[in-house]
């Protein structure tokens, strides 16, 4: 299915010497999406609830949902997911038999997640506590050369940015730096979800032996979703914040940041990059 992502506006361009030109503008689109999950109780009561409304640019809106729901710590799996029905700006994730849905977990959660102010400690541990993935039994090991290499075979693969320049993008790669995988978001956060959810659609899960790349700053909660999908990787061009930093070191990955110009700076999980041996 085709989806508009970007639209064309009108705009007056001011250049040098105060000259006017006028032309049409190619901007993401950005617009609501209800995310909804439907399932059946141990007595057959079917329910069918909004788990959460994020901001977003249309596309891979299934795959949202359902990395959403991963990172919400309901699925882990693809045989947990029945079906998934997507309509305008509502999309439906139907959840196999079995499958528990938390929905008081889930509204503290989304709370918290949009009030940073909130977040500590007590953030930190229901991260630990909702991980469905142990960590992996061979660590993910990474060369500089490779870390280099990242961020701009991703920004080659950013289509839509390079028409708007309005868009965060997330790559996931595997070790040797080969790209499995781009999405494209006005939300860095959704970015990273659709990552996700394409690859819980796919099988795919945990994401051992892979590494989350970034086009902008590391907030605590991508390094959450990075967590909750079994990745221990992060890479950004961006800086990272004090809290993300903390859930990396307290889950035992690995943080780099500001990777460009030739240069980054790790913030956890050292050894896992070739050459340093200390985190």
């Amino acid at each position: 299915m085709n989806v508009s992502r970007t639209a064309r506006v009108p705009v007056r361009k001011l250049g040098r010497g105060a000259s006017v030109s006028s032309l049409l503008d190619a901007l993401a689109i950005e617009e609501p999406l209800e995310i909804r999950a439907a399932w059946k109780d141990d007595r057959g009561v079917e329910s069918d609830r909004a788990i959460a409304v994020t901001m977003r640019t249309p596309g891979n809106d299934g795959e949202l949902a359902a990395g959403f729901l991963v990172s919400e710590g309901i699925l882990t799996a693809r045989e947990q997911v029945s079906g998934i029905d997507e309509g305008g700006n509502v999309v439906r994730v139907d959840l196999a038999p079995g499958v528990r849905v938390d929905l008081g977990a889930i509204e503290r959660h989304v709370y918290v997640s949009s009030s940073c102010g909130v977040c500590g400690k007590s953030s930190i541990d229901s991260v630990r506590t909702r991980g469905a993935f142990a960590p992996a039994v061979a660590p993910t090991i990474v060369d500089p050369r490779v870390v280099h290499e990242m961020p701009e075979v991703l920004r080659r693969a950013q289509s839509v940015f390079e028409e708007t320049g309005g868009l965060h993008a997330a790559g996931l790669f595997d070790a040797s730096g080969h790209l499995v995988a781009a999405r494209e978001d006005v939300g860095r956060h959704n970015a990273v979800d659709k990552l996700v959810g394409a690859s819980l659609l796919r099988g795919a899960l945990p994401l051992y032996n892979h590494v989350l790349v970034l086009s902008g700053r590391t907030s605590f909660e991508l390094v959450q979703k990075a967590a909750m999908a079994g990745i221990d990787v992060v890479v950004s061009v961006g800086a990272p914040s004090s809290l993300a930093v903390e859930l990396a070191r307290e889950g035992g990955m690995t943080l780099l940041g500001f990777v460009r110009d030739g240069r980054f700076n790790v913030y956890t999980g050292g050894e896992r990059i070739v050459g340093i041996t200390d985190g």
